[in-house]
């Protein structure tokens, strides 16, 4: 596969920010969002939950953090291998490991308490301070009033 097969395109207002996926890490997880973004499926799908230090959630094409795609939940793909950083992409699941779908969040800072937790599936390798301007949420759950969408998101042509 080409080196751009594992790049995904995310455009924001502020502009775009490039994704590469990590099959090698959760070739399940990579699969599913390329196959997702190629449907145009995250197209002005909200960034329903944002918390300042932690992190920014999207992916829920009902905006609530309780939707998905129609595709079976994943198998958790969890690695001690890699650490959840700034710029790290990970599969948002419920308590079930097993239940990621299409949402992820896309890491504002190092979390090692999240380490061997999640599925890590992508990074941030350009565009991150686009990322940085994503509307914040309120309050410990980080729901967000009048949220930021993903304009689109396809795999880098």
């Amino acid at each position: 596969m080409s080196e751009t097969a594992d790049r995904l395109v995310m455009k924001l207002k502020t502009g775009d920010v490039i994704i590469k996926l990590r099959p090698d890490l959760a070739p399940l997880a990579a699969e599913r969002l390329r196959t997702l973004s190629a449907q145009g499926f995250y197209d002005g799908v909200k960034f329903h939950r944002v918390i300042e230090g932690f992190m920014a959630q999207g992916g829920d094409p009902s905006g609530t953090g309780t939707g998905g795609s129609d595709l079976p939940d994943l198998k958790a793909e969890f690695t001690r291998e890699a650490k959840f950083e700034r710029g790290t992409l990970g599969m948002a699941r419920t308590m079930n490991p097993d239940s990621a779908n299409s949402q992820f969040f896309i890491m504002f800072e190092k979390v090692p308490s999240l380490d061997g937790q999640y599925t890590i599936a992508g990074e941030v390798v350009e565009g991150m301070e686009h990322i940085d301007q994503i509307k914040r949420g309120s309050g410990s759950s980080g729901m967000v009033k009048d949220p930021d969408v993903i304009v689109s998101m396809r795999p880098e042509a």
